[in-house]
């Protein structure tokens, strides 16, 4: 049987000055005027932690930032 172990990871909204991420109050989100360099620091961000072997399991945006949830297989 496969394990895992899990990582959680805070991502600071400094770190994303101009990505804005909208959620209506139908609960339908979506990302408004993305410039390229800040996908390049979400790009970083799954490159790093891919080189040590975590893969996302799901990425949750919130008003302070990001929250990255990882597993990898031990």
């Amino acid at each position: 049987m496969k394990r895992f172990e899990y990582r959680i990871t805070k991502h600071p909204a400094e770190e994303f000055v101009e990505l804005v991420y909208f959620c209506s109050l139908e609960g339908e989100c979506h990302l408004e005027k993305v410039a390229r360099h800040q996908t390049e620091v979400l790009e970083n961000i799954l490159n790093e932690m891919g080189a040590e072997g975590w893969e996302m399991v799901q990425l949750a945006f919130g008003k302070g930032g990001l929250i990255g949830f990882w597993k990898r297989e031990i």
